[in-house]
């Protein structure tokens, strides 16, 4: 796999889930991917929330991405960690609120609006796991960006 197979992989899985810490206690959560691509994993979420705090304190994170499969066959796992980026970008929210409007429904006012927080993981290492790897004992190839 390469970082092509990575980028589709979570554009094709693009609910995830978002690893932080809070403290000395980890936290986890569902999370939508709003798009991959070479220049990283981009996420949006709302400057009062918990895990946009967190990710401030801590900015190091993971994020897995799954393919369902069925309870026999678990199905592929992607993980991607790195260090979280903020992104004051009025472009990207700009683009984000037309592509995903459900966000002007959520209370957003525009792309200046302060409660609009956009973040990527621009570099870092992403791995596959599967069942039939796990049972193998073999180590899941690290693939750099």
């Amino acid at each position: 796999m390469d970082l092509d197979g990575c980028i589709k992989f979570a554009n094709d899985n693009p609910v995830c889930y978002v690893a932080t810490v809070d403290g000395d206690q980890p936290r986890v959560r569902a999370f939508g991917l709003w798009f991959a691509d070479k220049t990283g994993f981009y996420f949006c979420t709302g400057a009062p929330k918990a895990v946009c705090r967190q990710l401030q304190a801590n900015p190091r994170t993971e994020v897995c991405f799954y393919t369902p499969a069925t309870p026999q066959d678990i199905g592929p796992m992607m993980r991607v960690a790195g260090k979280v980026e903020f992104l004051d970008d009025i472009a990207l929210k700009t683009r984000i609120l037309q592509e995903w409007p459900f966000l002007k429904d959520a209370g957003i006012k525009g792309p200046e609006d302060p409660m609009l927080v956009l973040f990527r993981i621009a570099s870092g290492e992403a791995s596959f796991w599967t069942m039939e790897a796990e049972m193998s004992g073999a180590e899941a190839e690290k693939i750099r960006f």
